[in-house]
């Protein structure tokens, strides 16, 4: 009985989890799409020069100790306002040291706009810190419905702020204050509609706690952070804000499907790891189903994404932002691998293995810096040729490094993976097959899809796959009642 609750549990976060990312990225594509025709590629490289930095300082305003709260077992009401104050206070902090240093940057990246723009964008973290612990308390106890509808709301609102700004001629502004809208309406509703307000408790002890598990997520996110976003700042200082504003489109829009996929299984599965982490046997089985249920997704989805890049960005863009579309498919191919490790990456953490996870990330760190002394000066096409290449490598190594801590056998790993990536591959074939067939972006791109996952469907009918049939199964279920 006791599992069955939990597979409920899990499939209904997976449910809202799934619809939280699903209307997020429509809506943010939806927004992407209009600021992408009306804005230059120049405003998208002043905002990529920003999202580096605040990349960084919304990882140090939540310190891992979010992480660490879903991680523990019965966190306590100290606990959850202990991390609120603290994260609250590291945000104020931040943000003043940011404040001053807004000249720097606009000197690295050579454009003034910097100094106001950058000012300005910082003021979200500042936001989202507010509303860090509502939200995770919401995943910890697997209800995670108001996040989606937060977000949602916050998506619309600020979308329309954002579109309205770009056609009034405010450029890079635009952006900025859709990123400041969005924060503060997602964190005024979940303020407005969780019932939880901070108590006036702040304890060492309890800062203490979380910060064994805390400090290795942070350390490990801050590595994590390094590696998503040095090619950014290396594009940007090194060539030119242009060539950022291409990296940043084509990196944004193969992320919508990186890391959505990505952030949906991590709230989903952490919380139902780290409740199994004293029963072996049962985390084992729990392990083997997310990777089957992760690579039945995954693999397919990107290879979608490669397949129909072209007729994607013509049907979005028209051919504007051509330049982007390789750098898209390489980006997209090295989601998959991305996907995968950070799956990886959970099993540790559920376990609590804090110091393993900083190791994790230090080897991907050292296999992206060698990418880039490698390819930076062969352009930055050869950069992201060199960024799929370590996450391969990087693959393999995480294969046996989660293998070795969690008695997951790599060999078992491999397999439960393999034949959702050989379908997806015939399906792919599939897919190129209808593109250099049909010339039409709207035709081929349709096509490609009802092809691509038409394929995928059969063959894994055909293999009787138990996820395929599982995951129909909830669908079905839940349509009828």
């Amino acid at each position: 009985m006791e599992e069955a609750s939990l597979k409920q549990k899990t499939a209904r976060t997976l449910k809202w989890n799934t619809i939280d990312k699903f209307a997020s990225q429509v809506l943010y594509a939806v927004t992407g799409v209009v600021l992408a025709n009306v804005l230059s590629k120049s405003d998208f490289g002043l905002v990529g020069a920003m999202l580096v930095f605040q990349a960084f300082a919304s990882l140090f305003v939540d310190s891992g100790f979010s992480s660490a709260l879903i991680q523990k077992k019965t966190p306590t009401e100290t606990d959850y306002c202990t991390v609120f104050y603290f994260n609250l206070a590291m945000s104020v902090a931040i943000y003043a040291v940011l404040w001053f240093c807004a000249p720097l940057i606009a000197d690295i990246f050579g454009d003034e706009r910097l100094v106001s723009l950058s000012r300005v964008m910082f003021l979200s973290f500042i936001l989202n810190a507010t509303a860090i612990v509502q939200t995770n308390r919401l995943m910890k106890q697997m209800t995670v419905a108001r996040v989606a509808i937060g977000n949602t709301l916050g998506l619309v609102v600020s979308g329309a702020v954002g579109i309205w700004m770009a056609f009034a001629g405010y450029g890079a502004w635009a952006i900025v204050w859709q990123t400041i809208v969005l924060a503060a309406v997602k964190s005024l509703f979940l303020w407005l509609t969780t019932g939880w307000v901070p108590r006036s408790r702040f304890s060492m002890a309890s800062l203490r706690s979380v910060f064994s598990v805390g400090s290795g997520v942070m350390m490990s996110s801050f590595l994590n952070t390094v590696s998503l976003n040095v090619y950014s700042f290396i594009i940007g200082a090194y060539y030119n804000l242009v060539k950022l504003g291409c990296y940043t489109q084509a990196d944004k829009w193969s992320k919508m499907g990186v890391m959505s996929i990505s952030q949906i299984l991590t709230s989903s599965f952490l919380p139902v790891l780290s409740g199994c982490q004293d029963d072996a046997e049962r985390f084992c089985r729990m392990m083997r189903k997310m990777n089957r249920f992760t690579a039945y997704l995954v693999f397919p989805l990107m290879l979608l994404l490669i397949t129909a890049a072209e007729p994607i960005f013509h049907i979005l863009f028209g051919t504007k932002w051509d330049e982007a579309i390789v750098m898209f498919q390489i980006l997209a191919a090295r989601g998959i691998f991305v996907v995968l490790t950070s799956l990886y990456n959970n099993y540790i953490l559920a376990l609590g293995k804090s110091r393993s996870l900083i190791v994790y990330e230090i080897v991907k760190d050292v296999l992206m810096v060698a990418a880039i002394v490698v390819t930076i000066p062969l352009g930055v096409e050869a950069m992201i040729w060199g960024q799929l290449a370590a996450s391969v490598i990087f693959y393999v190594y995480a294969i046996f490094e989660a293998g070795h801590l969690t008695g997951y056998r790599p060999s078992l790993m491999v397999l439960d993976a393999v034949p959702y990536a050989a379908i997806a591959c015939v399906a792919m074939a599939a897919q190129w097959g209808v593109w250099y067939a049909v010339g039409n972006a709207w035709a081929s791109l349709l096509l490609q899809t009802a092809v691509g996952l038409g394929v995928y469907y059969l063959a894994n009918r055909l293999l009787h796959s138990k996820i395929q049939d599982e995951v129909l199964s909830f669908v079905l279920r839940r349509r009828k009642s």
